[in-house]
């Protein structure tokens, strides 16, 4: 690889005013302890955490605040509005998150990661409310990186009304089934990025395992952002680190270009120049 290339596989990925090292965006919630939670972190490579910032969220069965277990000096924190299903209820635990962390001085304090939710069974997000909620919090200074859909026109929609980062879904929010409509993603890609290429599209929801993660940035997203399929994983910390291989593996794939597909087999030795046997 050129030095270009190397350079643009290393290249922070930059949302507003932030910086991010890792391309992978990973989340706090369902693992078996705050413990392991913080050894997958570190383990994935990631420098933003998503924290959901409903006050019954923030202290497990214990009585433990899972914000003594992140360090705000080392991750960016993304507060989010998980559980929402109006956009009433999303700007509102949006401005609390945003006091959570101004009280602990993150580079985050200023982003929501943003979810509307349209019912309990698919969780799949509200289009209106969340047009409607992206506007009032850009409007409220946040930098919104919301959760959507993979229609590209929603998606067209929601930059437009000022979001830092539009986050379509590769399937159902924990249901471990990857990319199912890679070709929607493709036109998301193409919508948000004409005349902006380097506006980041961040994949969010659906990833089960490494080769969805490879496969998504593969497809030219600019990151991941995953939960469950750390968590839930027979082993969560091995997985972990094979999603920061996925992460690493998938851009650099997708900075090389792969291989044009073709019907028909093509020799990998020149065949110039050598003489056919007769049968």
């Amino acid at each position: 690889m050129n030095s270009a290339a190397d350079s643009a596989a290393t290249a922070t990925l930059r949302i507003g005013t932030v910086a991010l090292m890792s391309r992978l965006v990973v989340g706090t919630g369902k693992y078996a302890s705050y413990a392991e939670m913080a050894r997958c972190l570190e383990a994935s490579g990631t420098d933003c955490v998503t924290v959901a910032v409903r006050r019954e969220r923030l202290l497990n069965a214990a009585g433990e605040n899972i914000l003594d277990h992140l360090d705000a000096t080392r991750y960016t924190l993304l507060p989010n509005t998980a559980g929402c299903f109006s956009a009433d209820d999303a700007v509102r635990v949006a401005r609390l998150g945003r006091e959570l962390l101004r009280d602990l001085g993150n580079a985050g304090s200023e982003w929501v990661k943003l979810e509307v939710l349209g019912d309990t069974k698919t969780l799949l997000p509200d289009p209106v409310g969340t047009l409607e909620a992206t506007a009032r919090l850009v409007e409220d200074g946040f930098t919104v990186l919301v959760y959507t859909s993979d229609d590209p026109v929603v998606a067209r929609r929601l930059k437009d009304l000022g979001a830092a980062s539009v986050m379509p879904a590769g399937s159902p929010i924990g249901s471990g089934q990857g990319i199912l409509n890679a070709n929607n993603l493709r036109i998301c890609m193409e919508y948000l990025k004409d005349g902006d290429p380097d506006y980041p599209v961040i994949v969010d929801a659906g990833v089960g395992t490494a080769s969805d993660v490879a496969e998504a940035m593969e497809l030219g997203v600019d990151g991941v952002l995953l939960n469950t399929a750390i968590a839930h994983a027979a082993d969560p910390l091995r997985m972990a680190r094979a999603m920061k291989a996925a992460c690493h593996a998938g851009r650099e794939a997708f900075l090389a270009g792969r291989m044009p597909r073709r019907l028909y087999a093509n020799a990998s030795s020149p065949t110039e120049g050598v003489i056919g046997r007769r049968g």
